[in-house]
């Protein structure tokens, strides 16, 4: 018995059962007690149980650590590639790339699955590239991925180590390549072991440096001058490789690589922080139910509040915004940036798109100093960077700033609607670049959809992002596309700007994917306009501060201008909001209700725009605008008539009495009223409270030449269908 126990078998129970069947019983009864073995007695075993017994398990040995080979590429030093079997494709990062300089990625579909199951979809695919391992060279395939480059940036998969015929020897530490019938052995565990830490020397030269510093900054006085023509020094480049190094140390993604671009310096106006250096904005006058209120002390960061509240209610209110202050933005330089990890514009073109660049256009000196003035402050903000390799240029334009609509006497005497121009804006045209760029089809809200959800509450908080567009980052590699030209030079943005076509699409998408458990609960988002809603002061107080913390959260910085808090109406979207529901905002109507009567095609196409906007108001809005209608069709002779008049004097009247919309309670049943004429059809949908019909929508459309003939019933029967067709979404 004594023997059996010292007996050690390092392998499993299961299987020693399974090598030994015959003597399982057996040694069961000898443990047990149930049989006895004599002194000195002898047992026989088969031969494969006594190999079992008698062989010795090799030892156990610690992980080796991971196989690198030094390799290099093009222009770049020795750098640690590892040989992994388990990656199925070559791997480099997106720095690395760049560095080498050997040509433009192909564009692919491939996505790849990381250890940890998240999914990455790298660059492109970066063919043929040479990669010397000792004395052989090796054609690879790598795909190319917007990554940290960590200590070994490299990773060649099994697609290598085939065309390399490489041999591992775990246990040796040895990783063989073989070329025909040439052979090179690397061992991994002395190859590349310069220790990280090893000293480096460096020589120090500031006298020439410092000089040309002081001669520079006494001779340019003009900082768009200095920009434009001062170029970089050796110490400048190292300083800026040193910011590279430091930005892809942290894993941060959003930034250029300056290497590729014109090296610029320009003397920086003071640009600080609204927190770290506060100003008294210019106050605008506001409406009764409006009052500015302060956060800060002697008059600054004001904010804009219901003048209705309680002494108490403005209190809470203005804690709360004290407290998530930074969420609220005074100028430009308190936009931190929404992370790129939450979002990041992409510009994807199509793979027969050609990249195309224009000459800049000629502006007049007015207009010049307007972009003169943009440019500088987009540079002082570092919205914008110089550049000068760019293959996509595109032209400035520069366009007036139209206020609202008033009426002016034309050479004949006539009034006639315009917008007053209130001042220039820089644009840039993009139209070429979009041509060829593959089409974001993220959809936006339905405006009708989301005004219901917003009416119908007691309080508001209605927000606005602070230039929306540039709080998120353009992907590296596509700053260059946005590159445009102006008498000042040439220059990209890192921020999203203004006319590219899939800008609405991607800042939609970002912001629903910040606010997406809140949105239809305590808040709607249509682009940079939030609206945050309650039933109660307290509860929309609470629903403030969940959004307020959100901001604070992903650096959403709000415009605090257009931001009015804990209101009871307010204006969304072209309709006034508020507890009762929807309404026609007044001051639209009033613009449109002092235009003269239309006197080309073109002016009527405009007033039934405007009046056509809130058709959902106006009761057989088709059949009142009938006459006006018939002069759009072509090859009809403008003749503004009798009936023309009183169709115009009646959409006019009809919007100035527009009735108030309820917001549809979908626990009630809705009733739908058709109606038919001669030449149109029309509905009305509604719900019924306290034995009272309100109306939710008005919907109306022109029969046309083969309906018109249709019999009475058959027109009431068409109105049905109509109805329930738009409709059907409330049905």
């Amino acid at each position: 018995m004594e023997v059996f126990t010292k007996i050690h078998i390092n392998i499993p129970f299961a299987e020693a059962i399974s090598q030994i069947p015959t003597y399982a019983k057996f040694l069961k009864e000898i443990l047990t007690n149930k049989r006895r073995l004599a002194d000195y007695a002898t047992v026989a075993l088969t031969e494969e149980c006594s190999a079992v017994l008698q062989n010795k398990l090799p030892p156990k040995l610690k992980d080796p650590g991971s196989f690198t080979v030094p390799c290099s590429m093009g222009n770049i030093g020795e750098v640690k590639s590892l040989c992994d079997l388990g990656a199925s494709i070559n791997l480099m990062p997106y720095s690395l790339f760049r560095k080498l300089d050997v040509g433009e990625l192909k564009a692919t579909t491939v996505s790849l699955q990381l250890a940890d199951r998240s999914i990455r979809h790298p660059i492109g695919v970066l063919e043929d590239v040479l990669v010397k391992i000792g004395k052989f060279y090796f054609p690879v395939d790598f795909l190319v991925l917007d990554m940290e480059e960590m200590e070994i940036p490299v990773i060649l998969g099994r697609s290598f180590l085939a065309t390399a015929a490489a041999v591992i020897d775990v246990q040796a530490g040895t990783v063989k390549l073989r070329v025909g019938d040439e052979e090179q052995e690397f061992h991994v565990w002395k190859s590349l072991k310069k220790h990280p830490s090893e000293p480096e020397c460096f020589q120090v030269d500031m006298i020439e440096t410092l000089v040309q510093d002081v001669f520079e900054t006494e001779f340019y006085e003009d900082p768009l001058l200095a920009c434009l023509t001062r170029g970089s020094t050796e110490r400048e480049e190292n300083l800026k490789l040193a910011e590279e190094v430091m930005f892809l140390e942290e894993g941060r993604s959003h930034r250029t690589f300056l290497h590729r671009f014109e090296a610029l310096e320009r003397e920086k106006s003071e640009v600080n922080a609204s927190t770290s250096c506060p100003t008294k904005p210019s106050l605008k006058p506001l409406p009764p139910n409006l009052k500015y209120v302060f956060l800060g002390e002697d008059s600054t960061f004001p904010v804009i509040i219901s003048s209705t509240l309680s002494r108490e209610q403005e209190d809470k209110l203005m804690r709360t915004l004290r407290h998530h202050k930074a969420s609220l933005a005074w100028s430009l330089a308190d936009i931190k940036g929404i992370s790129p990890s939450i979002c990041m514009h992409r510009i994807l073109m199509e793979e027969d798109h050609k990249p195309t660049v224009e000459h800049q256009r000629r502006l007049n000196p007015n207009m010049k100093e307007v972009v003169r003035a943009e440019v500088l402050k987009l540079l002082d903000y570092g919205i914008i960077f110089a550049i000068s390799d760019s293959k996509y240029v595109s032209p400035v334009q520069v366009v007036p700033k139209k206020g609202g609509i008033t009426t002016v006497l034309n050479e004949k005497n006539e009034f006639i609607p315009t917008r007053t121009i209130t001042g220039w804006r820089m644009c840039i045209d993009y139209r070429k670049l979009n041509s060829g760029t593959r089409k974001d089809h993220f959809p936006l809200p339905f405006i009708d959809e989301m005004l219901e959800r917003v009416a119908g509450h007691a309080y508001y908080c209605f927000l606005d992002g602070f230039s929306g567009f540039f709080q998120i980052a353009i992907a590296p590699e596509d700053q260059e596309k946005t590159t445009f030209t102006c008498p000042f030079g040439t220059f990209a943005y890192r921020r999203m700007p203004f006319g590219l076509c899939n800008a609405p699409g991607t800042f939609q998408r970002c912001v629903m994917a910040i606010f997406s458990d809140m949105i239809g609960d305590i808040i709607e988002v249509f682009m940079d306009d939030f609206s945050v809603y309650g039933d109660s002061f307290d509860i929309c107080l609470q629903n403030l501060n969940r959004v307020l913390e959100r901001c604070e959260e992903t650096n959403l910085a709000l415009n605090w201008e257009k931001c009015h808090f804990m209101v009871t109406e307010g204006i969304v979207l072209g309709h006034k909001i508020s507890a009762s529901g929807l309404e026609v905002d007044r001051s639209k109507v009033e613009v449109i209700e002092k235009l003269p009567p239309p006197t080309s095609v073109k002016a009527i196409r405009s007033f039934l725009g405007h009046a056509g906007f809130y058709r959902r108001f106006i009761k057989d809005f088709s059949k009142i605008a009938k006459p006006l209608c018939e002069l759009l069709s072509k090859d009809v002779p403008f003749k503004f008539d009798i009936s023309c008049m009183k169709a115009f004097e009646k959409l006019k009247e009809a919007l100035i009495s527009a009735p108030i919309i309820t917001s549809p309670d979908w626990s009630l049943p809705f009733e739908l009223m058709c109606d038919a004429s001669d030449f149109a059809i029309g509905a009305v949908l509604g719900q019924r409270k306290d034995s009272k019909l309100h109306v939710i929508y008005y919907v109306s459309r022109l029969l046309n030449e083969a309906e018109v003939n249709y019999t009475t019933t058959e027109k009431e029967f068409l109105a049905v269908v109509y109805a329930f067709d738009k409709f059907r979404s409330y049905l």
